[in-house]
């Protein structure tokens, strides 16, 4: 007999979904927008914290989508497939140019536990003492603590909107009790938001946070989907190197053929079997210089 193959897109979640009245809620008031910022980050919690969620796949998703957020906040025309190719084209010497930068920052962000060297890394024009200070820059509650960060940032550093959003980001993380930065801030404010302070900033966080939250919530599940099937579907690969592929494959949000551990026409080979097993996806569109990921 032979078993129906499962489909990674279609199938159900295997991670719980984020409650109907907090998806469909029109919060009027700042107190209902607090609530359901909380709500939606309390989910998101939990998701984070199930042992099947490929965490850093997770995060490097989330970052691709805050570092386009800030390319768009600069008024730069390049998308999320652009920066892929910034980061995943180059040749050895080259720099990725400002939107590729841009999106370095954020993927060296969410590589390693929170830390001001973590952070000095992704951000190498601070000071780490800088870096420390605006760290310790806000108090009060979670997304409080973050929009003030963001707020000190901004206003020592009117363009400093990269920096701004990713320790805004880290100083959120932090207070939750994540050990890895989770990009949120970015992808749900408005450029317009980065001009606000006291009050209206804050409740610009909160109501941002709502929207990338469940957005979060929504890739967790996809990608929980697609990796357990990639991973129910390695073992009938044959090909030397394809488990440590595989793994590369489950950790980064694209992937190009001559960056897996074998040689390339090998590493082709894979990557398109992956794609007719519905294991991957190929991201570019492209028929050269592409790149895949689950």
């Amino acid at each position: 007999m032979t078993l129906a193959r499962p489909n990674p897109i279609t199938d159900p979640d295997t991670l719980p979904r984020i409650p109907a009245w907090i998806t469909a809620a029109r919060p009027e008031t700042a107190e209902d927008v607090a609530f359901l910022s909380g709500a939606a980050l309390s989910h998101l919690h939990l998701v984070l914290g199930r042992a099947d969620v490929p965490q850093a796949l997770v995060r490097e998703r989330l970052a691709l989508r805050a570092a386009e957020a800030c390319v768009v906040f600069s008024g730069r025309p390049e998308r999320a497939g652009d920066l892929r190719d910034a980061m995943h084209l180059l040749r050895p010497g080259d720099r990725p140019g400002p939107a590729g930068e841009t999106c370095l920052a954020w993927r060296h962000a969410v590589d390693r536990p929170i830390s001001v060297t973590a952070f000095a890394r992704a951000l190498p024009t601070l000071e780490p003492a800088q870096i420390a200070t605006w760290l310790d820059a806000g108090s009060g509650t979670p997304v409080t603590r973050a929009a003030m960060v963001l707020e000190a940032v901004l206003t020592a550093a009117p363009r400093a909107d990269v920096p701004a959003l990713l320790l805004a980001d880290a100083v959120l993380a932090h207070a939750l009790g994540w050990d890895h930065l989770v990009p949120l801030m970015a992808a749900g404010l408005k450029r317009a938001d980065l001009r606000k302070r006291g009050d209206d900033l804050r409740l610009a966080c909160h109501r941002a946070l709502i929207a990338s939250t469940i957005a979060a919530v929504r890739q967790a599940a996809d990608l929980t989907r697609r990796a357990a099937y990639l991973k129910a579907v390695a073992p009938k690969l044959r090909a030397k190197g394809a488990g440590a592929a595989v793994e590369m494959l489950l950790t980064r949000d694209a992937v190009a053929p001559s960056a897996l551990p074998m040689p390339d026409r090998a590493a082709r080979r894979l990557c398109d079997r992956l794609v007719d097993l519905d294991a991957v996806r190929e991201l570019t569109g492209r028929d050269t210089f592409r790149l895949y990921g689950v």
